[in-house]
């Protein structure tokens, strides 16, 4: 059963259906059960902050445009994504894919993630070329795969902490740690288990990191794209400047997206925290993580019961408040 709820697993039906109708030879997303079979553990645990972070869709549409962004100033990472992907020009099942892979890699049974993450790395085994400044690149360069499971894991993180649930420094070194469990089999085996990783991996990569008209062109997408249920589809501008608002202050300067229509405004930011805080507490029926703590023989609203901050992870409080 298909999540349709996640940041880019959400987009409208009807667009999704004219997309497909332009060209009936696409591929269909694959049909994930995230329900069955019970008992199935997945990669990561129920009370793992990775259950927590992947279940907000506020987090999640504002995280993974942070993480493309990023992305997307490297310039090997833009020209493999732009000239060996439906981005540019079907965006709409672009982002239905990388939203479905999430969630799988996430909530579906183990067995069923191995599976669709051997095929993700086989098909980037596929993907190699050059770049427009003549540098070599390959969709499976160790160097890279580290890089986009850091940004990953950062905007993802970043985004849940700042608009839905605060993190301390040492939940955060507890995420990156509990990231490797599938970084791995995305053979990212340098990714960072650390938030003082995670900054020096940033610091590495500055020099690579770059302004481009891809990454306007990226935002542009999508601002127009619709990729969020219609009550929330007027947010998707406000989404994309709180994703910008999570960069770096040099990257935002270096991409030069410090004028006044990408900055996030006071107000914007609260309201933004409202919803972050709603979706907190409000399950959404037959989405990928009710449908797996079903599975594990837990309530539906398993994860949406209060979170109690420890040394180093979240777990869940029986008391509602």
């Amino acid at each position: 059963m298909l999540d349709k709820y996640y940041w880019s697993a959400v987009a409208s039906n009807a667009q999704a259906d004219e997309y497909r109708a332009r060209d009936p030879g696409r591929r269909p997303l694959p049909q994930v059960d995230f329900l069955r079979p019970s008992g199935a553990p997945a990669l990561y645990a129920p009370d793992s902050l990775a259950w927590q972070v992947f279940k907000n869709p506020v987090s999640l549409f504002i995280g993974g445009i942070t993480a493309v962004l990023l992305e997307l100033a490297e310039e090997r990472v833009r020209t493999g994504v732009w000239e060996h992907s439906t981005f540019p020009t079907d965006p709409l099942t672009r982002m239905q894919r990388t939203g479905l892979m999430t969630h799988v890699s996430v909530y579906a049974p183990a067995a069923v993630a191995e599976k669709l993450i051997r095929g993700v790395v086989a098909m980037h085994a596929r993907v190699q070329g050059t770049t427009p400044k003549g540098t070599p690149y390959r969709a499976n360069d160790p160097e890279l795969l580290n890089w986009v499971q850091c940004t990953a894991s950062y905007g993802f993180m970043e985004a849940y902490a700042e608009f839905c649930r605060p993190l301390s420094d040492a939940q955060r070194d507890h995420f990156y740690r509990e990231s490797m469990v599938s970084a791995r089999l995305f053979l990212a085996h340098g990714a960072p288990q650390s938030l003082a990783e995670q900054r020096q991996q940033f610091e590495r990569m500055r020099p690579h990191l770059e302004a481009h008209p891809i990454v306007l062109q990226f935002l542009e997408i999508v601002q127009r794209t619709s990729a969020l249920p219609r009550i929330l589809r007027p947010l998707q501008s406000t989404m994309a400047r709180a994703a910008i608002s999570l960069l770096p202050d040099w990257l935002t300067e270096r991409l030069d997206l410090q004028g006044q229509q990408w900055r996030l405004n006071p107000w914007e930011r609260r309201m933004l925290k409202n919803l972050g805080t709603l979706f907190e507490r409000l399950p959404i029926p037959n989405t990928a993580p009710t449908l797996a703590s079903r599975r594990m023989g837990l309530p539906a609203s398993y994860l949406y019961k209060r979170f109690t901050a420890t040394a180093g992870q979240g777990t869940m409080a029986s008391a509602e408040p």
